[in-house]
């Protein structure tokens, strides 16, 4: 049953993003990808620090221990993030952001396999902690999972839209950013087997998957909202975050909340 979860909740991330991506226009998807980037920033940051976070930590493993383990998982997304295969790309032209003239397409032009293949990594990652979150705990798994189809969403929402404007059909875009959602069935089923055996190692996956999210959050998604903005749509900023966090905490039901 476990494996059976890991499959459905990887291979339904994997298509939420593009489905939602073949039903809207460009246009339309341009205007929503910033209130996605809040909710999504919500929900990682309030999952990381209220539930996975608290799970790991409970899980009597030596705290010394998981926060080094915390540290170099953020300093390991850095570095993967430096190194271009850890990828997150939200930008896009008409996005709002002052990029220099046909910024967006001329990257995207030179980097749109760059894209896909740090997204395929990306998403193989994501399957393995997820299975890693399914195995030491279903409710936890959930949430992970929760958590990351969130993030899932703008980043691949926006990862389309960059390969269109590299040249690629819409339909080409959908197909290969559907190929790069499907590593995290792999990575789904590369944890529940290979993982699996060691549950001591669950806590550092966990600090791992939380780590992940933590970069995510503050490297990457808050930078983009952190702009002079009209104050109706500071307030919508303020809303949509505040759904992220409220989502955890109604799925989670208080339980790391005291």
């Amino acid at each position: 049953m476990t494996l059976t979860y890991i499959l459905l909740v990887t291979f339904a991330g994997g298509l939420a993003s593009v489905s939602i991506a073949a039903m809207l226009t460009v246009g339309l998807l341009s205007r929503i990808v910033k209130h996605l980037v809040s909710l999504s920033t919500g929900v990682l940051l309030s999952t990381a620090l209220l539930h996975v976070l608290p799970e790991a930590f409970e899980s009597g493993a030596d705290p010394h221990h998981l926060f080094l383990a915390l540290l170099a998982g953020l300093m390991f997304f850095f570095l993967l993030e430096k190194a271009e295969l850890y990828r997150h790309t939200h930008h896009h032209e008409g996005d709002g952001h002052h990029h220099h003239h046909h910024f967006d397409r001329e990257q995207a032009g030179r980097g749109g396999l760059s894209v896909l293949v740090g997204d395929s990594i990306h998403n193989f990652c994501d399957g393995i902690i997820i299975a890693a979150a399914f195995l030491a705990d279903h409710h936890l798994g959930w949430v992970t999972a929760m958590a990351i189809i969130a993030h899932e969403i703008p980043q691949e929402v926006g990862d389309y839209i960059v390969l269109l404007n590299a040249g690629f059909s819409r339909g080409k875009a959908l197909f290969f950013n559907a190929v790069s959602g499907m590593a995290a069935v792999v990575g789904g089923i590369v944890g529940y087997f290979i993982v699996g055996p060691w549950q001591d190692l669950f806590p550092f996956l966990l600090v791992a998957a939380s780590s992940s999210f933590v970069y995510v959050s503050v490297a990457d998604l808050i930078p983009q909202l952190q702009r002079r903005l009209p104050w109706k749509d500071t307030v919508l900023q303020l809303l949509w975050l505040g759904v992220g966090i409220g989502f955890v905490l109604l799925v989670i039901g208080g339980k790391h909340v005291h």
